[in-house]
């Protein structure tokens, strides 16, 4: 792609190869003279940073570079203090989603008072936005918030990690220069991770019971934008075709989720708070498992997803997709693989609850929901492993992917997630799971897909071979 598109929605867009260069003239063009360049400090220490600066000829820019991870409101309140001391009149956000929402709270909190956790919509005293912004615009170097068309900012508390978030269409950047060759240097898990982001926007956003066809249409296809692209992102860096699809999708998801999200992104917001794990991976961890548990509320959607991203025709081969691509794209499966425990669980249950995301989920999620989403997919304690069998791994995989609840069948495997019956080793069983996992596969059918009770049987007898007798026993008695 060489040609720079222009389109205005939701704001001022330049889209294509090369739109970064015109950040300059745009800005010059207003009679603006000093602007603050909000970036984070890896992007600093970088080339793309410095090449863009050379770009800026004729202004006089300021760098504030002090963005990194999560942001806090002391990242805010240090990029205000170098607004002040630049005598900036504009604000130019660049960088990934830190720095462009860091970037806005800047511009909010140059021209307003007290502290940006108090502009955030749940605060008990919300303080309104009365004055004018200074000129802010948006240059992306990643693609997977969208935050460069968005209208708000996520802002964490320096002390709980909470996030919070400032929503206001004052927010909304004046002019967005989203460049594909700002991508081309991420690193394969960068790219995967925040690519996962973009996807879990549109998805989320198209699965809200809330009413918004405009938003459905464009998170529809940005979600069939993205499933064609992201693996070409991730394997092929230089590929500008898929660099462009991606942060094309990026925008779409963020443009749809005005719609709302759900579970996936209160999951993702919890882990933040308690684990500080970048919000797109914890996305990406977390998106097929709480898909699985939407499957009975959403399933039509859920098959028009699968048929878009060329996942199959049915809301369980997208689930199965969601599964297969994480593994593809280097994901890890489960939250363990990033050091989240059991013992992190209680407090993950408690922000996630908390959290207002997953209201508007296509079914509700209680927190015995949450509960059972972490438990087995955190690390667990180590166990005795026996050899598996290789036709109970393929059974095991088959109900999973037709949507056994996990705590039924793979998690009986020793709590060890979706891949544990597939993995190359089988736990050995304890007792004590024996009346849950009766219970969960009661359940399973009464949901009427009695068809799998052969499946099921087979299973336990497998089980009883490798010495499971005890729940195999309560397999072998369901009716």
């Amino acid at each position: 792609m060489s040609d720079v598109h222009r389109f205005s929605f939701p704001t001022a867009i330049h889209f294509g190869a090369g739109a970064r260069k015109l950040a300059a003239a745009h800005l010059k063009e207003r009679g603006l003279a000093r602007p603050l360049v909000v970036t984070d400090r890896g992007l600093a220490a970088l080339p793309i940073l410095h090449e863009f600066a050379e770009s800026l000829e004729g202004l006089q820019a300021k760098v504030y570079a002090g963005v990194s991870g999560n942001p806090v409101r002391k990242q805010v309140d240090d990029g205000v203090a170098a607004f002040r001391e630049h005598r900036a009149d504009c604000v130019i956000g660049f960088g990934g989603g830190a720095a462009l929402d860091v970037a806005k709270a800047v511009a909010l909190m140059a021209v307003h008072e007290g502290s940006i956790l108090e502009y955030a919509w749940d605060h008990p005293r919300v303080r309104p936005i009365v004055k004018p912004l200074p000129y802010f615009v948006a240059l992306p170097t990643t693609s997977g918030t969208g935050s460069e068309v968005g209208r708000s900012s996520v802002i964490s508390d320096d002390a709980t990690h909470v996030k919070k978030v400032v929503f206001n269409p004052a927010l909304l950047a004046k002019a967005v220069f989203a460049d594909p060759e700002l991508t081309l240097d991420l690193p394969p898990a960068v790219t995967a991770a925040t690519g996962m982001d973009a996807l879990t926007h549109n998805v989320e956003s198209y699965l809200s019971p809330e009413y918004h066809p405009l938003c459905d249409g464009i998170a529809l296809e940005g979600a069939r934008i993205a499933a064609h692209a992201i693996g070409r992102a991730v394997a092929e860096p230089g590929n500008l075709r898929a660099r462009s699809d991606m942060m094309m999708s990026s925008m779409m998801g963020a443009v749809a989720f005005q719609k709302d999200l759900g579970a996936v992104h209160s999951c993702a917001h919890a882990l933040g708070t308690v684990v500080d794990m970048h919000h797109g991976l914890a996305n990406a961890i977390m998106i097929d498992h709480v898909m699985r548990h939407n499957l009975d509320a959403a399933g039509a959607k859920m098959a028009e997803l699968a048929r878009v991203c060329g996942a199959g025709d049915t809301a369980q081969s997208f689930v199965q997709w969601l599964a297969d691509l994480k593994a593809r794209i280097g994901i890890p499966a489960r939250l363990g693989a990033k050091g989240v425990t059991r013992e992190h669980l209680a407090r993950l249950v408690e922000i996630a609850v908390n959290d207002t995301c997953h209201r508007t989920n296509p079914k509700p999620v209680s927190a015995a929901d949450f509960d059972a989403l972490g438990a087995y997919f955190a690390a667990q304690p180590a166990r005795a492993h026996a050899p598996v069998d290789p036709a109970l791994a393929q059974e095991g995989s088959a109900l999973y992917s037709r949507g056994i609840p996990e705590s039924g069948v793979a998690a009986c495997a020793g709590c060890h997630g979706p891949g544990a019956l597939g993995s190359g080793t089988l736990p050995r069983l304890a007792g004590q799971h024996a009346q849950y996992i009766e219970n969960q596969l009661k359940s399973f059918n009464r949901r009427e897909r009695t068809n799998d009770n052969a499946v099921m049987h087979g299973i336990a007898s497998k089980l009883s071979e490798l010495e499971s007798k005890s729940v195999a026993a309560y397999l072998s008695g369901l009716k």
